[in-house]
C-alpha cells in the first residue's frame, strides 16, 4: 500500500463512528485532538492529500460510472467553507459542484424533505459537495421544531416519532444512492464552544472577516446543548456500513483540513475508479493515427 494511503488510514480510524454505536460527543470526540501529527508537517501532508484527490478525480471522470457526494455538517464557524477552499483546491472545477443549503424556498417546502437534496446530487463521474445537507432536517429543524409547521406535514405525522422516521428515510435514501453508484462521504466538523467564540470574535475584530459576521449565528449559541444532543442522536442513528460518519476535530483548522482530505481520499480509494481500457476498434484506430502522426513529424524533420 502507498505510504500516503497507509498514513491516511491510520489518521482517520479513530474518527469513524462505528455503525450501531451510541455517540456522545463530549465523551467520545475531543474537538482539539490532533493525534500524532505535528502542525509543522501538516502543510506537506495536505499537499500530498490534494494530489491524490486530483488523481482519483481524474479516474472518476474518465470512468464515468460512479459519483461521489461529500456531506459537510458542523455548527457555525466550524470551518466548512475553509475546508472546501483548501481541501478541494487541486480539483478540476469542471467536475465538482458545491451546494450550500439555506432556508428552503416555498417550492421546496411543497415537497418531501429530501426533494431538494435529490435534485442536487452529483452525476456519474462527478463530485458533489453539500455544505450543510439533508441532515439539517434532523438538526436545525429538531432544535427549532416550529420550523416543522412550514413543511405542511400531514396531521398523522405529528402522532409518530418523526425524527426516527427521518433517520430511517435518510439511511434508506443513502443506501439507494450507493447501490446506484453515487457513494457518500459524511464528515462532521466538531468544534468546541470556546473555539467557536474565538472565531466569532475574529469576525468582529478583523475588518477582512466582518462580512462573515451574523448576529443570528451568535444567537444560536444559546441552543448549544440542544445541538449537541441532536448531533449525538443523528450520528448514532445514521452512521451506517454503506455511509459511515467521520467526526473530524475542528478546533485546529490545519488538522481538520488534513483529516477531511484523508477521509475523502480513503473513500475514493475504496471505490477505486479506474481509467477505462480502449476497445479493440479504438486501439486499431489509435495505432493507425499514431503511424500517420509519426510519419508527419518525420517528414517535417526531414524538411
Amino acid at each position: 500500500m502507498d505510504k500516503r494511503l497507509r498514513f491516511m488510514r491510520d489518521l482517520i480510524k479513530p474518527l469513524r463512528v462505528p455503525p450501531g454505536s451510541t455517540v456522545r460527543l463530549s465523551r467520545d470526540h475531543d474537538p482539539a485532538w490532533t493525534g500524532s501529527v505535528h502542525r509543522s508537517d501538516a502543510g506537506a501532508l495536505l499537499r500530498e492529500g490534494v494530489e491524490l484527490l486530483a488523481e482519483y478525480q481524474d479516474r472518476l471522470a474518465a470512468q464515468g460510472a460512479l459519483g461521489l457526494l461529500i456531506v459537510l455538517q458542523g455548527l457555525d464557524a466550524s470551518g466548512k467553507d475553509g475546508t472546501i477552499k483548501h481541501v478541494m483546491s487541486g480539483l478540476n472545477p469542471q467536475g465538482v459542484t458545491v451546494r450550500s443549503f439555506k432556508e428552503p424556498s416555498r417550492e421546496e417546502l411543497e415537497h418531501d424533505f429530501l426533494w431538494r437534496y435529490q435534485a442536487a446530487l452529483p452525476g456519474r463521474g462527478r463530485i458533489g459537495i453539500f455544505n450543510r445537507s439533508h441532515y439539517e432536517e434532523v438538526l436545525v429543524v429538531r432544535v427549532h421544531p416550529e420550523l416543522l409547521a412550514a413543511e405542511h406535514l400531514p396531521a398523522a405525522a405529528a402522532k409518530r416519532d418523526i425524527w426516527a422516521e427521518r433517520y430511517r428515510d435518510i439511511n434508506r435514501w443513502e443506501r439507494c444512492l450507493v447501490a446506484n453508484g453515487i457513494h457518500v462521504v459524511k464528515i462532521m466538523l466538531n468544534i468546541s464552544r470556546q473555539e467557536q467564540a474565538r472565531r466569532f470574535l475574529k469576525r468582529i475584530d478583523l475588518p477582512e472577516k466582518n462580512w462573515k459576521f451574523s448576529a443570528n449565528d451568535v444567537r444560536e449559541r444559546q441552543y448549544w446543548q440542544q445541538y449537541q444532543r441532536a448531533f449525538n442522536d443523528m450520528l448514532s442513528a445514521t452512521s451506517t456500513r454503506w455511509a459511515p460518519w467521520y467526526v473530524v476535530p475542528a478546533d485546529h483548522k490545519w488538522f481538520s483540513r488534513l483529516a477531511t482530505a484523508a477521509v475523502v481520499v480513503r473513500r475514493l480509494r475504496a471505490i477505486n475508479p479506474c481509467y477505462p481500457a480502449a476497445v479493440p476498434a479504438a486501439a486499431g484506430q489509435m495505432a493507425q493515427v499514431r503511424a500517420e502522426l509519426e510519419a508527419e513529424l518525420s517528414g517535417a524533420g526531414d524538411g
